[in-house]
């Protein structure tokens, strides 16, 4: 495994090892001459050196990988022949770099090598391709204003990836779809990509409908998103593309507020999950309590009422806690409910039918 490393710091011009010159021009004109001895030259570069360490970080993070994978550091670019940057490095890796090619040539080697492979020829010594990843995550809005990431940040391209959801309420007979990107647990967070709608879902008891929904990120980066509900195979799509009008600074951005952010993220998310399904409950709930409240007494549907209003008041709070206890107790408290309608359901569906017919 081989890493590379390179520097934004220009190397001084028509200068020394001991004695770094440098020539600038102020706004008004006039050039000021400076002599810099190399340890005044490396201090206050040092910060600069230091920068250029965050992204070595954060690749080996997101390829999975520890200092100690590394075999081998190559230097790439002009800069990275200044002392300074050689040492950083190996402190870093904890192995001398590997600077016995030309720092200069390196890269428009690469670059020669790869469009060598564009052009459709083989490259000699073994197969090799350089494959572009996707900078940001992309996913859908599901309820409660979160995001459910479906293709993660630096999936390779191209690539397709699927899921399944399912219907909200009773009866729904259509969904919208909001194509999101980003690493934020909040939709309200992320980047908006598009919106579209798929019609024709038979009307089911919620959670019944199946839906399922696939991303694909083609070689030039373009995302189309598909979605089909399983049962009458009716389905809508969008075409977008993810990186327009986005900047490499947008996405460093976006990236580190997402590390800032993540504690309060995640509370934000289990606080909305679990509104979500305590709303759910309470509708399942109260439906249920409609059509068969003749399987209950009066005392046992005041209880289950009790716990409806109790859990319907926090769902308005911040206390995700607290709304979890409220919906684990009204679940208790319709166990037996539920128990008797289902043998309710299966004594309406065995009516009028005869032992042969069941075994046939």
């Amino acid at each position: 495994m081989r890493a590379c490393c390179s520097c934004a710091l220009a190397r001084p011009r028509n200068t020394s090892p001991a004695t770094p010159r440098r020539t600038s021009k102020l706004s008004t004109g006039a050039l000021v001459d400076l002599t810099l001895d190399t340890a005044t030259f490396c201090n206050i570069t040092h910060h600069l050196v230091q920068k250029t360490l965050g992204p070595v970080r954060k690749a080996l993070r997101d390829a999975g990988l520890k200092v100690e994978d590394i075999k081998g550091v190559v230097m790439v670019g002009g800069a990275t022949r200044m002392p300074q940057i050689q040492r950083a490095v190996e402190e870093f890796f904890r192995r001398p770099p590997l600077n016995n090619l030309d720092p200069d040539k390196v890269v428009a080697l690469g670059a020669a090598m790869q469009a060598n492979v564009l052009a459709g020829n083989q490259p000699t010594g073994g197969d090799w391709l350089l494959l572009d990843v996707i900078p940001l995550s992309l996913g859908i809005e599901t309820m409660g204003g979160l995001a459910e990431r479906i293709v993660p940040r630096n999936s390779t391209i191209p690539c397709a990836k699927a899921q399944e959801f399912t219907t909200f309420k009773d009866g729904q007979t259509g969904m919208s779809f909001h194509v999101v990107q980003g690493e934020r647990e909040l939709v309200s967070d992320c980047r908006s990509l598009a919106r579209f709608e798929l019609k024709g879902i038979p009307p089911m008891a919620a959670g019944a409908g199946r839906v399922r929904v696939t991303f694909q990120v083609d070689a030039d980066g373009l995302l189309s998103v598909f979605a089909k509900e399983k049962t009458t195979g009716v389905e809508a799509s969008v075409t977008v593309k993810p990186s327009y009008g986005l900047a490499d600074a947008d996405i460093e951005r976006m990236l580190r507020d997402s590390f800032e952010h993540a504690k309060e993220d995640m509370h934000a998310r289990a606080l909305n999950e679990h509104r979500v399904d305590g709303r759910r409950l309470i509708d399942a709930t109260r439906t249920a309590l409609q059509e068969d409240a003749n399987l209950l007494s009066r005392d046992e549907q005041s209880v289950i009422r009790e716990k409806i209003d109790a859990l319907e008041k926090l769902l308005s709070s911040s206390d995700s806690r607290a709304i979890k206890h409220a919906a684990d107790a009204l679940n208790r408290a319709t166990e037996e409910f539920a128990a008797r309608r289902m043998d309710a359901g299966v004594r309406r569906a065995l009516a009028g039918k005869r032992v042969e017919s069941l075994d046939a």
